[in-house]
């Protein structure tokens, strides 16, 4: 079994930015991190270390809540950290307005500096591994971003993100025809392959998306 970080090393994962995963510390201690896998440096200088989707998993890892008692995948965990929104929160995460706008931009911004960062041909047209391992998230961070409105708590008009059984797709509904059809333009900018889906059981219609690779 893997030995876990200790708590000098925890303290340089949880204090990583929440979005490009970027460390800072002294050059022992992050060498010691790209050492067990939890970070790398990127080769372009000035060199600096990121998380691998290791180390996200160990930030993460203690703070994962069981099944029963599991928050909204899109509500903000309480700690000032930024959540894009899926849809359907029964609180906005940090608020509305212009604030929200530079905060959402901000969070594209860093996303789009982080695939650039992580693909070895410095390729800003496709998800990175931080957005497959996080496609809730990824995928309404490009929607928000782009303008879009999510549904709110009592499910009026808005884009609703969520997870599916499939391992590296989300579903993302619309009860608007256009509104969905304009999600789906949106993501495929974003990089990810998108398809249209009917429901079985319920007829809705709604968007099948998957972080594109190549």
């Amino acid at each position: 079994m893997t030995r876990p970080p200790t708590a000098a090393q925890r303290r340089l994962i949880d204090a990583a930015d929440p979005v490009t995963g970027r460390l800072r510390g002294t050059e022992a201690q992050l060498a010691a991190l790209v050492r067990r896998g939890l970070a790398f440096r990127h080769p372009r200088p000035p060199h600096d270390c990121f998380l691998t989707p290791a180390g996200h998993r160990a930030r993460e890892a203690p703070a994962e809540p069981d099944a029963a008692s599991a928050p909204h995948p899109g509500r903000a965990a309480g700690d000032g950290v930024f959540a894009a929104r899926v849809g359907g929160e029964e609180e906005v995460p940090g608020g509305a307005g212009p604030a929200r706008l530079r905060e959402v931009r901000g969070a594209w911004q860093g996303l789009l500096e982080l695939r650039r960062m992580t693909h070895p041909d410095g390729a800003v047209d496709r998800p990175c591994g931080w957005e497959r391992a996080h496609l809730v998230r990824a995928a309404a961070l490009a929607l928000e971003a782009a303008g879009h409105r999510p549904a709110g708590p009592d499910g009026d008009d808005g884009y609703r993100v969520r997870a599916t059984p499939q391992p590296e797709a989300v579903a993302v509904y619309e009860a608007d025809g256009d509104a969905l059809r304009a999600c789906a333009a949106t993501l495929e900018r974003a990089g990810w392959q998108v398809g249209e889906h009917t429901e079985p059981r319920t007829r809705a219609r709604c968007l099948l998306a998957s972080p594109r690779r190549v």
